[in-house]
Parts: structure tokens; C-alpha cells; sequence
């Protein structure tokens, strides 16, 4: 049987970690794990159930009930058996997700489950604690980020909201990220970083997959 390999690719929002992770786990046939996904589910449960963001014992408990399928191949993202990878796109929602996040236990629920799915295939894996905490001994660790102007500028192409309000909102979650107590965001010591900026998806992808394939025999690319 084949050795599983593991993906980690960290970095904060708007660095590029959904879009490169999903082409890479594409092109070498591994299954792609958005864990910031996992994260909007939990906060998608708790704003529909009107589960107060501050509760963090009910937020411990949806954490732990949630039952968070990805779909191989299609990106999509299954809650309590419901497809909801629309909806946890919701710009609300990710504000309930970065709150959420900010709870250890939800954390520790979601860990749980992102070594589970690890354990039984070979993952690209992209979030902002997975070479550090989650999967300390991956296989390959790349830490992705971009300069802030271009990381608002990514992220203003996907929204409807004013450039100044992204601005804020990338601000104040870079700040809740890089120093919330339980898994910050932080480069792994043995991860490989890559500034995004100034460079296309095509060349970060190539320089991804040169990076995958230096460090693992398995880093063949598909064939379609």
C-alpha cells in the first residue's frame, strides 16, 4: 500500500491557500481539505440555530456534533448530510467562523476531525494552524502569504462589499488569528514560505508542485 501523504499549506486570508490547494490537490489526485470550511460550518450551525457566538459551551457542543463531509473532486461541503457550500460563503458567516474559531474546544473538535479525514488518505490540507499543530510531521509544509494591499484586492474580486470594509475585516482577523491563545496563526519552522505577491496562480502552482515534488517521491501529477 502506498504511503499517505500529507499537504499543509498555512497562511493568513487572501494569500491564495483555497485556490492553489484545491488546483494542487487536483493535479496529484489527493483529496483537498478546506479547514476554514469546517470552521463556517460550525458558525453556519450556530447562526441558524441561534446559538449565541459567546456561548462557547453550546459551540463546543456543535463542534462535536457536527458530522462535515468535503466531496471529492468538487469542492464541496456537506453539514449534517446538507450540501451548504454556498452558503458558508455567506460574508456573515465567516465572520461567525473566524468567532468561532477562537474557542478551544471548537478548535480541538475540529482537529479531531481534520486528523481523522487525514489518517485515511492522502490530503492537501490548507488552514492556518495545519503545519503547526494540526499536522506537525506533514509531509510537505508550505506557509502561503501576499502583502496586505494584495491580499484585500483578492479578496474584494469575490465580494460585493467596499474595499475599505474588506480592508478592516482582513485587518481584524489577521489580528484574531495571530494571537488568540489556541493554534495561532504562525509559519511552521519547517515550512517553506512563498510570498504570492506579483506572482499568477500558474506560477504558484508550478512553484508548489516543484516544492511537493522535491520533498516526496509520490509527487506525480495525474494524468487527466
Amino acid at each position: 500500500m502506498s504511503k499517505r501523504i500529507t499537504v499543509a499549506i498555512d497562511g493568513p486570508a487572501g494569500a491564495g491557500k483555497s485556490t492553489l490547494a484545491r488546483r494542487i490537490a487536483d493535479k496529484l489526485g489527493y483529496l483537498y481539505i478546506d479547514t476554514g470550511a469546517m470552521y463556517r460550518a460550525v458558525g453556519l450551525w450556530a447562526v441558524r440555530a441561534n446559538v449565541a457566538l459567546s456561548d462557547m459551551h453550546r459551540l463546543e457542543q456543535l463542534a462535536n456534533e457536527a458530522r462535515i463531509e468535503f466531496v471529492p473532486g468538487s469542492g464541496g461541503v456537506l453539514l449534517n448530510g446538507e450540501d451548504v457550500t454556498e452558503a458558508i460563503r455567506a460574508p456573515e458567516i465567516a465572520e461567525a467562523a473566524s468567532k468561532v474559531s477562537m474557542v478551544p474546544a471548537v478548535r480541538r473538535a475540529m482537529v479531531a476531525k481534520q486528523r481523522e479525514i487525514g489518517a485515511r488518505a492522502s490530503v492537501v490540507m490548507e488552514g492556518r494552524d495545519i503545519g503547526s499543530v494540526v499536522f506537525p510531521d506533514a509531509t510537505v509544509k508550505i506557509f502561503l502569504d501576499a502583502r496586505p494591499e494584495v491580499r484585500v484586492e483578492r479578496r474584494a474580486g469575490e465580494s460585493s462589499l467596499p474595499p475599505e470594509i474588506i480592508a478592516r475585516q482582513i485587518s481584524e482577523r489577521d489580528q484574531r488569528d495571530r494571537t488568540r491563545p489556541e493554534s495561532p496563526l504562525v509559519q511552521a519552522p519547517d515550512a517553506v514560505y512563498v510570498d504570492t505577491t506579483g506572482l499568477s496562480v500558474d506560477d504558484v502552482e508550478a512553484a508548489l508542485l516543484k516544492i511537493i515534488r522535491d520533498r516526496t517521491s509520490n509527487g506525480k501529477e495525474r494524468t487527466q
